[in-house]
């Protein structure tokens, strides 16, 4: 069956990746793990070999089909819907993620699983490299989607797989992503609305310095912003992805903390 390029299909049937992968997540054999976009259920035999229960979601019914013969009578329900549109509430406690998602649903699907509130205790993603690169990235090279990422889990890279690999071969190489929930939020006494509020603000325009980007993102004056982050200790001519996580929490205070 020819992949869809509208639903960003490439299908990897490599068994050295594919097993990395669900070494990656730690399979125990009693684990209940969600699959995203099965396609022909290469990822998925690995999963049941290894004694997972499997929970996937697949969109494209014409794969759905051929997925419900193949592995009938296996511990595998089969969701047809799309990820955005799946409850993960109704997955069971500490419950994983292990996927070969596309990338056009890269960016949303970590923010799904950083914002639910029915968290997996660890997921495994294989995603665009330059993405994995972004998510893992230290002071200096954050973005929003990192520090919401990093808020809730632990990330770690895992193996790159070359795009000659999948059929069809995407542009660019892939690379495992892991991410492990954490026992609590890197900060506990905030809102977290509004600190990523904060956050956004800082990111709006990337390339200003915070007493401009927050200006103008929180609609404030910039002598009010300088009064803000010298109560912070924070210096003005400082960028929003130079900020470390205890900085953000020190300009959360000064701007929140009356």
């Amino acid at each position: 069956m020819n992949a869809k390029k509208s639903l960003g299909q490439h299908w990897l049937n490599d068994d050295a990746s594919l097993d990395a992968m669900c070494k990656a997540a730690d399979e125990n054999g009693r684990d209940v793990v969600l699959e995203i976009g099965p396609g022909h259920g290469s990822l998925t035999s690995k999963l049941l070999d290894r004694g997972a229960s499997v929970v996937a979601v697949e969109l494209d019914a014409s794969l759905a089909a051929g997925l419900e013969k193949k592995f009938a009578g296996l511990p595998f329900i089969l969701n047809k819907l799309s990820i955005l549109d799946f409850d993960l509430s109704s997955m069971p406690k500490d419950y994983k993620v292990v996927a070969n998602i596309p990338y056009y649903l890269t960016a949303h699907l970590l923010r799904v699983l950083s914002e639910t509130l029915h968290k997996p205790s660890v997921a495994v993603l294989l995603v665009q490299k330059e993405v994995a690169e972004r998510v893992t990235a230290n002071a200096g090279d954050l973005s929003v989607l990192a520090l919401l990422v990093q808020f809730y889990y632990e990330p770690s890279l895992g193996q790159v797989v070359p795009a000659d690999l999948f059929s069809p071969p995407p542009k660019v190489d892939s690379q495992i992503l892991v991410l492990k929930r954490m026992a609590s939020p890197v900060l506990a006494d905030v809102d977290t609305k509004q600190l990523f509020r904060l956050i956004s603000a800082g990111f709006g325009e990337r390339r200003k310095k915070l007493r401009s980007s927050l200006a103008g993102g929180l609609h404030k004056s910039k002598p009010e912003i300088e009064s803000l982050l010298n109560k912070a200790g924070i210096d003005p001519n400082l960028r929003a992805q130079e900020l470390t996580f205890e900085q953000w929490h020190k300009l959360y205070k000064a701007f929140y903390k009356k």
